[in-house]
């Protein structure tokens, strides 16, 4: 007996934020909408920080009133610790237009909110679901997939969309990546109830905390609070730092934070509740993020870095060019896809990767931690630390040149 063959407009790889808020838009145009998804939700993500351009998005697709009544945790800025330094940017006092707030998100919870308000407008999400081989040489995409019971059967699709974020199923099943250009990086992180007191001076909850090592200046925490007094708590670094740290990962951890003072006075009092994990060489690219009936969204097709929390605000502004491609292209138009999805999303990315790069480097720390900054400057700045790495009309996002010369300013 030979495998069932089913039948999607669309197919999406992945439930999670980009695959989610991809088929929300498309049930807006109608379409016929098949979800696969190889995990259980809810499930556990990191990339929890969000930036206020994705909500923006979230408005779009239709999601806004499900994701604030869920009651995550209210956001309005990051702040800045490096030893006695500190700073903090408010992202309403930006020169972008849109949103200046968002939330701080429990993973689990907020991409099972967004998985279920893709069903309600329609779409049909199938979990533990895995994708085990596709085929994009035919007029129209087939993957193979296996069931939760082991069955086995192919989905042929008008188009296909891979959300499936850090398994990057179309890359590695069709042989796409390439090196991302960054060093291998590791992250070891947990969940902590933190004890913060209420309105404590060195820590606002309205705000991420990233803090730079005291001593090395391209290893930094994160501290993420969430509206149930619990943190997220992380530090990246280089491989080799990591691997001086001996035990298990909960002791790394430990031993790593212990070496910031500050940091650890903001959390004296938390409880180590989770065992930590770890992940490395999470960065990652690919040769092109669209081929023949396919595009990839979000962290399928690249990732550059947690530290300014760009992953799911790419995600979602992948998600949303391709749904106004795909518009097009059932309207009978012809899209260029490198033109009209490559290129712009691409643009966001490398704006972000610029400040990436600057952060390791230092300069970028010299810039934000400088002591007498310019007004309209920092406006600027701000607007790309809340996600708006598409707005041309900022010149740190159209000139390449201009972040190199602050640096060179504030570090003189």
């Amino acid at each position: 007996m030979s495998p069932r063959i089913e039948t999607a407009d669309i197919l999406i790889i992945g439930a999670g934020p980009a695959g989610s808020v991809a088929a929300a838009l498309l049930r807006q145009q109608g379409r016929d909408v098949l979800v696969l998804e190889k995990e259980q939700f809810p499930r556990f993500s990191i990339g929890e920080s969000l930036l206020p351009q994705s909500m923006a998005y979230i408005e779009k697709a239709g999601m806004l009133r499900a994701v604030v009544e869920a009651g995550f945790q209210y956001k309005n800025g990051a702040a800045f610790a490096h030893g006695e330094k500190r700073t903090q940017f408010d992202f309403r006092d930006k020169s972008s237009p849109g949103w200046g707030t968002t939330y701080q998100v429990q993973r689990a919870d907020f991409d099972k909110v967004l998985a279920d308000e893709a069903e309600r407008m329609g779409a049909t999400v199938r979990y533990r679901h895995e994708v085990l081989a596709v085929d994009v040489e035919g007029e129209r995409p087939r993957v193979q997939v296996r069931a939760p019971d082991g069955e086995e059967y192919t989905v042929e699709a008008g188009f296909l969309l891979d959300a499936s974020g850090f398994a990057r199923i179309l890359p590695r099943l069709l042989k796409l990546e390439k090196p991302s250009g960054f060093p291998v990086r590791g992250a070891i992180f947990t969940h902590v109830r933190d004890n913060i007191a209420p309105g404590s001076a060195a820590f606002d909850r309205n705000k991420i905390l990233i803090t730079v090592h005291p001593q090395h200046q391209d290893v930094w925490y994160w501290t993420i609070p969430f509206s149930n007094g619990r943190c997220s708590l992380g530090v990246v670094a280089e491989q080799s730092f990591l691997a001086r740290y001996e035990g298990s990962e909960s002791e790394r951890l430990r031993a790593i934070v212990g070496q910031d003072p500050g940091l650890s006075a903001v959390l004296a009092d938390a409880e180590w509740d989770t065992p930590a994990r770890q992940i490395v060489g999470y960065s990652a690219n690919v040769e092109s993020l669209w081929g023949r009936n396919y595009a990839l969204l979000g962290n399928a097709g690249e990732f550059l870095d947690p530290v300014f929390s760009s992953g799911v605000t790419i995600a979602f502004t992948s998600a949303s060019l391709a749904a106004d491609c795909l518009a097009r292209r059932t309207a009978g138009e012809v899209v260029d896809w490198e033109a009209e999805y490559g290129k712009p999303l691409r643009g966001g990315v490398d704006a972000f990767r610029r400040f990436v790069d600057a952060w390791y480097a230092g300069g970028f720390q010299k810039i934000i931690f400088h002591e007498k900054p310019n007004a309209e400057i920092r406006r600027m700045i701000c607007s790309i630390l809340a996600g708006y790495a598409w707005d041309r009309s900022n010149p740190y996002v159209a000139e390449a040149r201009r972040l190199k010369i602050l640096e060179e300013v504030c570090g003189g």
